[in-house]
C-alpha cells in the first residue's frame, strides 16, 4: 500500500520549464506599442518584419577598381569613360569603356564586372590595363543579395539588439510594434532582512537578491516596480499582494519553503491559487507557482546561489515566452571538464564555474548561500542526475551572457 502521506516526488528541470512556459502561453503581454528605432534594444517584436526594398537597391561594387562589360574586353586597354563615387547616380556604360568604380556605388548600365584596382595598370595615356583574367559578374553585390521586397527579414517575437536594429536601418525603418514591457514586482520576505547602507542588527543580512533581480529584470526589458521587503507577517503578506494588482508578476524571493514562516505559499492558498514544486534542481529545490486574485506569482528560493540558478533558468525564459519570444532556451555547449565529479546526485546541479585553459574550472564553494561564486564565474556547468564525471569528459556550459541578457 502506498503512504498517502509520503512526499511526492521531485519535478525534474524539463518537466518545470515547459510546465511555466505553459502559464506564460496562457498569459502573454499582448498588447504593442510604437517606439522608436533608436529605442528599440531589448524589446521584442510585436509584427513580422517584411522588407519594403531590396537590398541592396541597385548592383554595386564590392571593390575599389573599374567596372567593364565583359562581353566587350578582348584584353585590350581601355579607356576610362566615368569616376563613379559611392552615392553616385552613374550614367550608362561607353562601350568599350569602363568606369573608375568604388567600394559601394552602384554599377553603371551595361557594366557586368568589377577588377580590383590591384589587377589593374594605369597606362601614361590613362587607359587601363587588366593583367588577370576576368570572370562575369565577379566583385559585384547584385540587387535584392540581402533582401527583396516583401522578403520576411525579423519574425514576431524577435528580441531586438544593436545588430537587428542596424538591419532594420538599412531597410529605412525608423519606428517599430513592439510588445508592452512586462510591469514585474520584486520583493523580498524574512524579518531578517535589511536594505544596504542600513546598520545591521542582530542576526540580520543585507538583501541581495532584490538588486541581483531588478538589474536582470530590466536587462530583459521589463519594468520593475520595487515592492520592498514584507516581514514574515501573514496580515502585512495579504496587504503588500493586494497593493499589486496592476502588475503582470509578482516576483518574490526566500520564504517558499512549506513551514512555519511561509506566509506567501499560505496567502496564495487562502486568496488564489497554489502549485508548489519542489524541482530536482540543486541550488534551487524549492519554487513557488501561482496566482494571487489573478496575478501570476513566482517565488524564488532566498538562498542568492539559488535565486540566480532559478531566475536564469526558469523565470527568465517563463517571462520571455509572455513577451512573444520563441526561442527562450539559453544556449549552451560541450566543454572539457577540469575536475572530476565523483559524487552522483539525485538532483540536476548547476555550478559555477568558468573557462580555464579550454576547461570548465569550479569555484571552490559551491554553497547556495555564496553569491561571490557567480561574480567570480562566467556561467554554469550543468551536472545530470545520477551522473560522475572524469577529468576531461564533456558537460555543458552555459555562459552568464546566455542568461543576463
Amino acid at each position: 500500500m502506498s503512504d498517502c502521506c509520503a512526499e511526492p516526488a521531485l519535478l525534474p528541470v524539463e518537466a518545470a520549464i515547459n510546465k511555466l512556459l505553459e502559464l506564460a502561453e496562457a498569459a502573454p503581454i499582448s498588447e504593442v506599442e510604437q517606439v522608436a528605432l533608436a529605442d528599440a534594444d531589448g524589446r521584442v517584436l510585436a509584427e513580422a518584419l517584411v522588407a519594403g526594398l531590396d537590398l541592396p537597391p541597385w548592383d554595386n561594387s564590392a571593390m575599389d577598381g573599374y567596372a567593364l562589360c565583359l562581353a566587350d574586353w578582348q584584353g585590350e586597354p581601355l579607356v576610362v569613360s566615368q569616376r563613379i563615387l559611392a552615392g553616385m547616380a552613374p550614367d550608362a556604360l561607353l562601350p568599350g569603356s569602363c568606369a573608375r568604380i568604388f567600394t559601394g556605388a552602384p554599377l553603371p548600365a551595361g557594366a557586368d564586372c568589377v577588377e580590383m584596382q590591384e589587377n589593374a595598370e594605369v597606362l601614361a595615356d590613362g587607359r587601363v590595363r587588366f593583367t588577370q583574367a576576368l570572370k562575369l559578374r565577379q566583385n559585384v553585390r547584385p540587387q535584392g543579395q540581402e533582401t527583396r521586397i516583401g522578403e520576411l527579414v525579423l519574425e514576431a517575437g524577435t528580441r531586438l539588439g544593436p545588430i537587428e536594429q542596424g538591419l532594420i536601418a538599412s531597410l529605412g525603418i525608423a519606428a517599430l510594434s513592439v510588445r508592452r514591457r512586462p510591469r514585474v514586482a520584486v520583493l523580498s520576505t524574512g524579518d531578517e532582512l535589511i536594505e544596504p547602507g542600513q546598520p545591521l542588527g542582530a542576526g540580520q543580512i543585507y538583501n541581495s537578491n532584490r538588486q541581483l533581480l531588478i538589474g536582470w529584470l530590466r536587462r530583459l526589458g521589463c519594468a520593475v516596480v520595487d515592492a520592498g521587503i514584507l516581514p514574515d507577517d501573514l496580515d502585512k503578506t495579504r496587504s503588500a499582494l493586494a497593493a499589486l494588482s496592476q502588475v503582470d508578476l509578482i516576483l518574490s524571493t526566500g520564504g517558499v519553503s512549506v513551514g512555519e514562516a511561509d506566509f506567501l505559499g499560505a496567502v496564495l492558498q487562502e486568496e488564489g491559487e497554489l502549485t508548489l514544486w519542489k524541482l530536482a534542481i540543486k541550488p534551487g529545490k524549492p519554487l513557488t507557482c501561482g496566482h494571487f486574485r489573478g496575478v501570476p506569482v513566482l517565488g524564488l528560493p532566498g538562498n542568492p546561489a539559488s535565486t540566480l540558478v532559478t531566475f536564469g533558468l526558469l523565470a527568465r525564459p517563463y517571462l520571455l515566452r509572455r513577451m512573444g519570444v520563441v526561442d527562450v532556451e539559453p544556449l549552451g555547449f560541450a566543454v572539457p571538464a577540469g575536475f572530476a565529479w565523483s559524487k552522483p546526485g539525485k538532483r540536476r546541479e548547476y555550478l559555477r564555474a568558468r573557462m580555464e585553459n579550454g576547461r570548465a574550472v569550479l569555484y571552490p564553494n559551491q554553497s547556495s548561500g555564496v553569491l561571490r561564486s557567480a561574480a567570480w564565474a562566467d556561467g554554469l556547468v550543468e551536472v545530470l542526475e545520477n551522473r560522475t564525471l572524469a577529468e576531461g569528459e564533456l558537460v555543458r556550459f552555459i555562459a552568464f551572457s546566455e542568461l543576463l541578457g
